[in-house]
């Protein structure tokens, strides 16, 4: 049998990471980003499994979209699963945490640099 459930989705379950098996540089990099910033920080708002990923007003397409919801898995930050046709999410935030006590939180701190434009500010 595939890695899909039974008559729910014509693609496969998406792979999770235990947040136990990430390296704080994989951590480090996956918020590293203004996009998933950005992702995060409007999951963090969210009850979970309530928004789909076409639900994120996020400025890059949707193979882009799909990329960086994928880093954010394997950092152990997202947990996915299917509901009919959509993708819904859910914050790891408590196994996260635990993993890398406080880093979650600075992400979600509202410094005035969220990467509003999705780039970043180094113009040497």
């Amino acid at each position: 049998m595939t890695n899909k459930a039974a008559g729910t989705s014509h693609r496969a379950a998406p792979v999770h990471t235990d947040p136990e098996d990430v390296s704080v540089l994989t951590a480090l990099s996956a918020v590293s980003d203004p996009v998933r910033i950005r992702l995060i920080r409007e999951l963090a708002g969210s009850p979970d499994w309530t928004r789909s990923c076409g639900s994120f007003d996020v400025p890059v397409g949707k193979a882009a979209k799909s990329h960086h919801f994928s880093v954010l898995r394997a950092a152990g930050l997202l947990e996915q699963r299917d509901e009919g046709p959509k993708r819904v999410n859910r914050l790891r935030r408590e196994e996260f945490d635990a993993r890398f006590p406080g880093l979650l939180e600075l992400v979600l701190r509202d410094d005035g640099h969220d990467g509003r434009d999705g780039h970043g500010d180094d113009d040497a």
